[in-house]
């Protein structure tokens, strides 16, 4: 009986390697992931939502290349908050105080439990094309098998040069995100692929959270 291939994991994503801060697509294309905080419009007055709409809309017709603006939804982990509860309990020599403590963190764990409590992270994807890559649209277009062409990806001077075009295109995403009120922050190599690895395991529970900008009203029942 002869044997089939079977594809792998790897085959249906189109990420090559995480380098530097830097997302490297199969085509030879290049990512940087940014992370933005949020704001509640519904909480400010008229007058500065019609300001920062009119900022962001500045932003916008400031770019001379196309960005992506992801919300990604993400399961809120407490496995480390019930954790403290719990050695906070076993220290406790006031019985009623350990009884109200043992009850707290039944509490929380029943109401995650029964609602899914998510967290909100808002997304940008500065993307460069380098020279010799393969044309591919979409950032999250995993699924495609087109091969990667190898003359650039070798080239390290060439490599450096892409970067650093990269980097003044993502400098230019944050100065423009700072001048409308919020912040944001690169994601390092090690925050890309937690990211990645809460993208393709949605129905796991999420790792720990790293410290990234707090959005505000980030949370959702």
């Amino acid at each position: 009986m002869s044997k089939t291939n079977t594809p792998s994991t790897q085959d249906f994503i189109d990420i090559k390697n995480i380098d530097q801060d830097v997302v490297i697509l199969k085509d030879g294309s290049l990512r940087q992931v940014i992370m933005v905080s949020g704001i509640n419009l519904d909480l400010q007055s008229e007058e500065e939502k019609n300001t920062i709409l009119g900022l962001y809309l500045r932003f916008l017709n400031s770019l001379d290349f196309t960005i992506q603006i992801l919300i990604h939804s993400r399961k809120f982990n407490i496995d480390n908050y019930i954790k403290n509860i719990s050695e906070r309990e076993k220290i406790e020599p006031n019985e009623l105080l350990k009884n109200q403590i043992f009850e707290y963190k039944q509490f929380i764990k029943t109401f995650v439990e029964q609602n899914d409590i998510m967290t909100k992270m808002f997304l940008i994807v500065v993307p460069f094309k380098s020279f010799g890559s393969s044309s591919k649209k979409g950032f999250f277009s995993f699924f495609s098998k087109k091969k990667q062409n190898p003359t650039e990806q070798n080239d390290e001077k060439s490599k450096q040069i892409s970067y650093h075009q990269l980097h003044q295109r993502t400098d230019q995403v944050i100065n423009g995100i700072q001048s409308i009120g919020l912040r944001a922050v690169v994601l390092n190599n090690e925050e890309l692929t937690e990211l990645f690895y809460n993208f393709y395991n949605p129905e796991t529970v999420e790792k720990e959270n790293i410290n990234l900008p707090k959005n505000e009203a980030e949370t959702n029942k």
